[in-house]
């Protein structure tokens, strides 16, 4: 696997090829990554990585600075998994400059959710995104592009972009990755203490429940029933964002009868100081 820290070094390296399956990440790996990378190398002629903390996606008050840092352990994963380039530009190398123009996505979508607790989140990441790609992507007539489920939001955001766009880009979501009781693999999950750790997996339970409590009518009072989950998770000692039930079409409230209507219930909460998200389409 070949390691490139510029731009420039990393066209030259995809000198050679047309179709790039790309996975793009923060880096701190787990399986759910490898699997994204293992799931998109055979649809590309070159199968290529970045890691990059990305400053614009960050508030000021969120973990920017002690976010981990595991560059030699993460390298060794990606060569592992059949990575052919890593692409870890330092901040000068990605942003020479103050990054004056920015993606600013729809609000329909990017102000919802997460966009709603986490203000800006979605300008940062399609920002970074959007370059990432006209990086890895520049002069290439095609390629894909890997992105995990457990970012549900995130996948849609990055999806309208590229359509938006007509960048010729696959936009693959790879499924949710789990550890044995259930918890979504994160690399937020570090952050946990042992007794955190093991009750971390009521977020995913709670989401369930709610998945199933919708379920059992075709007309549910979704408002009441989302109420009541996030108060039982409350109980237990969890700050809840959201627990809700959407639409997977545009992620706003079902309407009407739900017979029929492909649904995705999403949670975001925050245990101790770690916020956790997950979701589970219905």
């Amino acid at each position: 696997m070949q390691i490139v820290h510029t731009i420039p070094e990393l066209r030259e390296a995809l000198a050679p090829y047309k179709r790039p399956a790309f996975v793009p990440t923060m880096g701190n790996l787990h399986d759910g990554h490898i699997a994204l990378v293992k799931q998109a190398k055979p649809l590309g002629d070159v199968s290529v990585s970045s890691i990059f903390v990305n400053r614009l996606q960050f508030a000021p008050h969120e973990d920017f600075d002690s976010y981990p840092r595991t560059l030699d352990a993460d390298a060794e994963r990606l060569e592992a998994a059949g990575c052919n380039v890593l692409f870890a530009p330092l901040e000068k190398h990605l942003y020479p400059e103050p990054q004056t123009y920015k993606v600013h996505p729809a609000t329909d979508l990017s102000d919802i959710l997460e966009g709603h607790f986490r203000p800006g989140f979605f300008i940062g990441v399609s920002t970074v995104v959007l370059k990432l790609f006209s990086c890895v992507f520049a002069g290439m007539p095609t390629g894909v592009a890997a992105f995990g489920k457990k970012d549900y939001q995130q996948v849609m955001v990055v999806r309208r972009m590229v359509q938006q766009f007509a960048l010729p880009i696959e936009i693959l979501a790879g499924e949710t990755q789990r550890a044995e009781d259930g918890l979504a693999l994160s690399s937020r999950n570090g952050y946990l203490s042992a007794a955190e750790r093991a009750e971390a997996v009521e977020l995913s339970k709670a989401i369930r429940a709610l998945g199933e409590a919708a379920r059992a009518s075709d007309t549910p009072d979704l408002p009441a029933l989302e109420a009541q989950a996030m108060q039982a998770l409350a109980r237990r000692g969890w700050k809840p964002d959201y627990l809700t039930v959407r639409r997977r079409a545009d992620l706003l409230a079902p309407q009407g009868p739900l017979a029929g209507e492909p649904l995705v219930v999403l949670g975001a909460a925050k245990l101790g100081s770690t916020r956790l998200i997950d979701n589970l389409e219905i």
